[in-house]
């Protein structure tokens, strides 16, 4: 019974789901077939056959109908594939030329990421070997200067914001050519105590300005530590405003040079830049009338471009202040002869 129940509900399910023209059709076949049941029951027999031939007839429209149904759906379905093959032959064309293309630039770019590799390697390679070539002639620079004195102390380092093994082995050799009896150093530290060391030698004084009061007194305790406090004095020097040329600079107080006189060699390694721009500028403004008649400058970092302007503006606008050839390292030496007076060789 449970059986028969599942059926007939599965059954009122699939009346339900019908079409209004397929119920009618259903209607249709139900009556057709009632009508031959009846003209049998009834002894027409004539009534029920033509009744079959009906049933008969409608079944075969009915076929012919699906037929015709199912071929339609079989064209729809070929369009629709012929479509599908399009789209698809169309996305593969894209995907293969997109492929194409960047394999194209892919090999483009590792041409040129192997340019740029053998361009950065082939220039490490000059840079390295420019470093050893800078480090043999420091080390080199460092010897001789060992070589000449005999310090009496750990040296305080070199380079850095510190003149560099050459520099300092050329601006020894200036002192010693030259003899000067007073040099004025503008930034005390490791200069100041190889020169004290090399006046101690000559003969000679070296007074050091510094704007730093903590740096001025390292490098006194430096000079303390290597007994060339007779030699050399390092004074504090704070920074003031001074005009030069109708413009105002940041440069060390003038009145701790007050007593300045005859200066044989002037050492320009100060104000640091980090003070202002065109730092060192002032310095001649402010000691040209306290050098000797014949005197020697040195300007540090001659290399950044607002120093080669002030060796340009001071020996275009100074008589008789002429740079010299080029020598070792990062300054710049410059001659100095008030009225005639000889310069030295």
């Amino acid at each position: 019974m449970s059986g028969l129940t599942s059926v007939g509900g599965r059954l009122a399910v699939r009346l339900r789901s019908l079409t209004r023209p397929q119920a009618v059709v259903l209607m249709v076949v139900l009556a057709v077939v009632a009508g031959i049941w009846a003209a049998a029951a009834t002894g027409h027999q004539g009534l029920a056959t033509s009744l079959v031939a009906v049933l008969l007839l409608g079944v075969l429209l009915g076929i012919l109908h699906l037929s015709r149904w199912m071929g339609g759906l079989h064209r729809a379905n070929q369009a629709a594939n012929r479509d599908l093959r399009v789209v698809v032959e169309q996305m593969q064309r894209r995907v293969v030329a997109a492929v194409e293309k960047e394999r194209l630039t892919a090999g483009d770019r590792h041409q040129e990421l192997t340019r740029s590799l053998t361009r950065g390697l082939r220039q490490n390679g000059h840079g390295t070997d420019l470093l050893l070539r800078a480090q043999s002639r420091e080390i080199e620079a460092m010897f001789q200067l060992f070589g000449e004195f005999t310090p009496r102390a750990p040296m305080p380092s070199s380079g850095d914001f510190a003149l560099n093994p050459t520099e300092l082995l050329d601006l020894l050799h200036i002192v010693r050519l030259r003899r000067p009896q007073l040099v004025v150093e503008l930034g005390s530290g490791t200069s100041t105590v190889w020169l004290a060391y090399a006046l101690e030698k000559l003969g000679g004084r070296l007074v050091s300005l510094d704007h730093d009061a903590d740096y001025a007194g390292r490098t006194r305790e430096q000079l303390d530590a290597h007994g060339l406090s007779g030699v050399a004095e390092v004074r504090t020097a704070p920074l003031s405003d001074i005009v030069v040329d109708g413009k105002s600079y940041r440069w060390y107080d003038v009145e701790k040079l007050a007593d300045l006189r005859d200066i044989d060699l002037l050492l320009i390694d100060g104000p640091p830049t980090a003070t202002g721009p065109d730092a060192r500028y002032p310095a001649m403004h402010a000691l040209e009338s306290r050098l000797a008649p014949v005197a020697t400058v040195v300007l540090d970092d001659a290399n950044r471009p607002d120093e080669q302007d002030a060796v340009r503006r001071w020996t275009e606008n100074i008589t008789g202040l002429t740079a010299e050839p080029q020598r070792l390292g990062r300054h710049v030496v410059m001659s100095y002869s008030r009225s005639g007076a000889a310069v030295p060789a």
